[in-house]
């Protein structure tokens, strides 16, 4: 009676860590997106000043001549 009720209780730990392992991967996902979020708001604006940048630049260039 021992060896099945060792098995038993050594199958809810394996399911116990597993459950703590998947929590902890949820979390790491979510802060992976959020970093990945504020990136593209990052490249985005650098983007948007870049192309500011440019239109001045032609501006610019079309009064010289």
């Amino acid at each position: 009676m021992f060896w099945p009720m060792l098995a038993i209780a050594l199958g809810f730990l394996g399911l116990a860590v597993l459950g703590v392992l998947a929590v902890k991967v949820f979390l790491e996902v979510q802060r992976l997106g959020r970093q990945v979020a504020r990136t593209t708001e990052r490249i985005t604006r650098a983007a948007e000043e870049l192309e500011e940048a440019a239109t001045d630049l032609a501006r610019t260039r079309e009064t010289l001549r």
